[in-house]
């Protein structure tokens, strides 16, 4: 029988704890600024597993590694000119930079699921941040839910999706940001957009002064990018103006709906309830539709959300 999953307190004590876990090859949930995060040290290929086997995912979706600063972060992967300048600007934040591992990089390859490139993110959380400095090491992170499943807020969420599949959990309350980086990898001289996030693209085009390509490839390079993910366990039916039949109805703006992701029609209100309020709509375990979200800003993120939430499963 497993063990029951402990709840670790955002103390100086409960993160030693946690990093101690981490070392042993332990899974460690914890949360960012996005969302929470399941980890484990990114240099054993053991613990990288577990991921893969707690999470159900498929071993050919790669992993974010999570460290505390550009400095650590140039351990891994090789940065061009372009990756540099988003990095200083962008992290600490959500914003996941693809790049060439380094030569002696010493991370397990089930992390890049053999792609010739890392995903790397320097978390702005400070719980995430004091976490990856008492443990001094990589830290790869999916989201701590079931894969293909709702991404958690909330160390409830992860309660729900993986007790007694990892051994701990860092309890600091709801995430700010709640949808997960955006993903930038790089074509030659052009940055590509893998996955929209919680940095809007036009902020990433601005500094950059160049248009974010698209990814090329229908290959796996980065995470979020399956076409069913994110799901409830009901059907869901988007641009929806009212409910039809036992439907619930997920509101934005002026479409008032069960529950109202803002009824200000504010996209960062939005983003940061999106998943808790799925959460609890799925709970009602009826199908839910959704109100109309623009296509601007962070609504491109959770516009991507919501369509692979609403895709044929396979």
């Amino acid at each position: 029988m497993a063990d029951p999953t402990r709840h670790l307190a955002p103390t100086s004590a409960g993160l030693a704890d946690a990093a101690d876990l981490l070392r042993t090859g332990r899974l460690v949930a914890f949360p960012t600024e996005t969302v929470y995060g399941l980890g484990a040290d990114a240099r054993q290929g053991a613990a990288v597993a577990a991921i893969y086997e707690a999470k159900g995912r498929p071993s050919f979706n790669p992993l974010i590694v999570h460290v505390p600063d550009i400095r650590t972060a140039r351990r891994f992967a090789v940065f061009s000119a372009q990756a540099e300048a988003l990095a200083k600007a962008f992290w600490p934040g959500p914003l996941t930079l693809v790049l060439p591992l380094a030569a002696e990089h010493s991370l397990s390859p089930l992390v890049t699921a053999g792609n010739p490139t890392v995903a790397l993110r320097v978390p702005a959380h400070p719980t995430a941040q004091q976490l990856l400095r008492a443990f001094d090491g990589p830290v790869a992170a999916p989201s701590a839910n079931p894969s293909g499943r709702i991404s958690p807020t909330t160390a409830a969420h992860v309660q729900k999706g993986l007790s007694g599949r990892i051994a701990a959990i860092v309890d600091d309350g709801p995430c700010p940001v709640g949808l997960e980086s955006t993903i930038i990898g790089f074509a030659q001289d052009t940055p590509v957009l893998l996955r929209a996030g919680g940095l809007p693209a036009a902020e990433i085009e601005s500094l950059l002064g160049v248009r974010l390509g698209q990814p090329a490839t229908d290959k796996i390079t980065a995470p979020g990018q399956l076409g069913s993910h994110y799901a409830p366990q009901g059907a869901v039916r988007l641009n929806a103006q009212s409910a039809q039949g036992d439907e619930v109805l997920l509101g934005f703006g002026e479409i008032t709906g069960d529950l109202n992701l803002s009824p200000d029609g504010d996209l960062a209100q939005a983003a940061a309830n999106l998943f808790g309020h799925l959460h609890q709509l799925d709970a009602l375990v009826r199908p839910i539709a959704v109100a109309p979200i623009p296509m601007t800003g962070l609504g491109m993120a959770i516009n991507d959300r919501l369509a692979r939430a609403a895709a044929p499963r396979g």
